[in-house]
């Protein structure tokens, strides 16, 4: 990853476990100093359910990761109990919306009103969105539409190993098809 381009970063989810564990930061400075890694290089996820189980602890955890640099999502968005009261008193740099939705949204309206809901519910709380699952070119069309920050799904590209990354983001191809 440190030679990859710089605006790339890295999203890494974390369980329960190791989001709890009291040395997760020193844990998180360490592994990004070993690795020569800038801290906005890194994403951590976690999920709705992870926050159920010790939410008094979440802000702290999450505020210090923020003071470090690190990007942090809420994965899975609209899976689990889904709180609007995690957007309001978390600080989340992005919300990833689930791939149920993205993924029924072109033929059902609830999933279509429900992803449009968030993306401008993010965007007023200056949250960028994610949509996960991004599996065709009219999903993908659909969420230009409605201003989703970014996408991710096999559309663009299945998972690849390390060194085969570099190759993905010089393809002059893939840039051309998913040009804004």
């Amino acid at each position: 990853m440190a030679e990859w381009p710089d605006d790339i970063r890295v999203a890494v989810n974390f369980s329960a476990a190791q989001f709890h564990n009291s040395g997760i930061l020193q844990i998180i400075v360490q592994a990004l100093a070993a690795a020569k890694i800038a801290p906005h290089r890194l994403e951590i996820e976690i999920t709705e359910s992870m926050l159920l189980s010790k939410y008094g602890s979440a802000e702290t955890v999450l505020n210090a990761l923020l003071q470090l640099g690190v990007t942090v999502a809420l994965d899975d968005f609209g899976t689990g109990f889904s709180s609007l009261t995690y957007l309001r008193k978390l600080p989340f740099d992005r919300i990833k919306i689930d791939r149920s939705f993205i993924q029924d949204m072109l033929v059902q309206p609830d999933c279509a009103a429900i992803v449009k809901s968030v993306i401008s519910l993010a965007r007023d709380l200056r949250i960028a969105v994610v949509a996960e699952g991004v599996e065709t070119a009219d999903q993908l069309d659909h969420l230009r539409q409605i201003s989703c920050d970014e996408v991710q799904g096999y559309l663009i590209s299945r998972p690849v190993s390390a060194d085969r990354v570099p190759g993905l983001l010089d393809t002059t191809k893939l840039r051309a098809t998913f040009a804004a």
